[in-house]
């Protein structure tokens, strides 16, 4: 039995601000996180800027008092990941032993799932390197594997690793709203957040659970994360970055590359049924769940790293989710793909939304949050969902930036109805994920 799907609320976290209000009137007001890297000294990286959370933002105010020594464990990636979740349960009006430990909550522990999308999560180096200083071999300055093993080691916090197992963002919702149903944790790179809303819906809709917290959360404004990144070759360089509010052009003639941004999104999945039943109120209602797809980029002359210059796998993954749906292409009012600022990715996706879209693209909306917020790694999926969420239930479009020479007719800023969104993305790596929302 398949059950029907809502998406009722939203938990969005990026440098525009934490929840749905700060991002949404920074994404219609057309304004941008974008700005020099603060976390660290990244001016010999590359590319100096990206897009942070504000600095105000302490995980401490997102969990239950009872909770607040565990904070002490958690890395970025979890910090954010927990206060997406809180955001998103509170939007929804869930009750849960997380946003009311006092009361009875909305549905019981083991109906509740959680499946979060998560990266790879760098260790912090001022805690490496307190340790590596002690593991000096005779020579006092080169580094010995025997001293590490035996003393380095000692140094760090008997906790250390549980800061930096990626499942962990998924363990630390699930233990604080009481979740017992079915988690999982999706580590595929920029297709995480995704994967991990089809994970819930599955789990849904065949009856293992009645509400799922999904989506994803990264950062990875790290100097060891952040170095890699750069080696990706996808980010803008210094001569593009002069004016970073203006440096990613997603599917514009000009787009040099991306630049990195740190949070995501959680969502909240219930079953029809069910929130039906638990009284749930028809305003918290963003959206349907109609469909999700999944595949593989294959790219043999770059090893998948960047899509085929057709999207065949995106095209694959966007009409699986429309054949879920049984939807057409026509449907489709507004579509949010990956949008990355960079031609190697950008093109392949508008070749995808040509194949889908046919004659109608020039008159589609697709919109590239990350022109605002950056690309949020394993959370772009989520936070791109929330945006679509919003577009259905708000009937308003955000500002289109710097696409003052889209590619391939991809200019439209607006539509006659907003009633079927797709969002798609495809990660470092080639997995392809795509999902179907509809104006409830």
């Amino acid at each position: 039995m398949s059950r029907r799907v809502y998406l009722t609320g939203v938990g969005p976290v990026s440098g525009l601000g934490l929840g749905i209000e700060p991002n949404w009137t920074g994404l219609t007001e057309g304004g941008s996180a974008i700005g020099p890297v603060k976390a660290f000294d990244a001016s010999a990286m590359g590319c100096p800027i990206a897009a942070e959370v504000p600095e105000d933002f302490k995980v401490r105010n997102f969990v239950p008092k009872t909770y607040r020594k565990a904070t002490k464990v958690m890395a970025r990636d979890i910090e954010l990941a927990v206060a997406a979740a809180d955001l998103a349960a509170r939007d929804a009006g869930l009750v849960t032993k997380g946003t009311d430990p006092d009361s009875d909550p909305s549905y019981a522990p083991d109906r509740m799932g959680c499946h979060i999308g998560a990266g790879l999560i760098a260790a912090d180096l001022d805690e490496l390197t307190a340790a590596l200083v002690t593991s000096a071999g005779e020579s006092g300055k080169d580094f010995d594997i025997h001293h590490w093993g035996q003393e380095g080691m000692e140094k760090l916090t008997p906790l250390w690793l549980l800061k930096y197992l990626p499942n962990m963002l998924a363990c630390h919702v699930t233990i604080i709203h009481d979740t017992h149903g079915p988690s999982n944790t999706i580590t595929c790179g920029e297709a995480s957040g995704g994967l991990s809303v089809g994970e819930s819906l599955r789990v849904i809709q065949r009856g293992q659970a009645d509400l799922c917290f999904c989506g994803g959360a990264e950062s990875k404004l790290n100097p060891m994360a952040y170095l890699r990144q750069v080696m990706t070759g996808r980010l803008v360089n210094d001569a593009d970055s002069t004016d970073p509010t203006n440096a990613v052009r997603p599917f514009d003639q000009n787009a040099k590359g991306g630049v990195l941004g740190e949070g995501g999104g959680i969502v909240t999945l219930e079953c029809v049924d069910a929130f039906e039943e638990r009284g749930g109120d028809p305003a918290n209602i963003y959206a349907e769940v109609l469909g999700f797809g999944a595949s593989q980029t294959v790219n043999p002359a770059t090893r998948n790293r960047t899509p085929d210059a057709e999207g065949r796998g995106i095209v694959s993954a966007a009409r699986a989710a429309l054949r879920e749906a049984g939807l057409d292409t026509d449907a489709v009012d507004v579509v949010i793909p990956f949008g990355l600022g960079h031609a190697e990715w950008d093109g392949p996706e508008a070749a995808a939304l040509r194949t889908l879209l046919g004659d109608r693209l020039p008159s589609v909306p697709v919109l590239a949050p990350k022109a605002s917020v950056g690309n949020l790694g394993a959370g772009s999926g989520g936070f791109d969902l929330c945006v679509a969420a919003k577009v259905l239930k708000e009937q308003q479009l955000p500002a289109t930036l710097n696409r003052d020479h889209p590619i391939d007719g991809l200019g439209a800023t607006s539509a006659d109805k907003l009633d079927v969104a797709l969002v798609f993305a495809t990660g470092l790596g080639g997995q392809n994920t795509a999902i179907v929302l509809k104006k409830v």
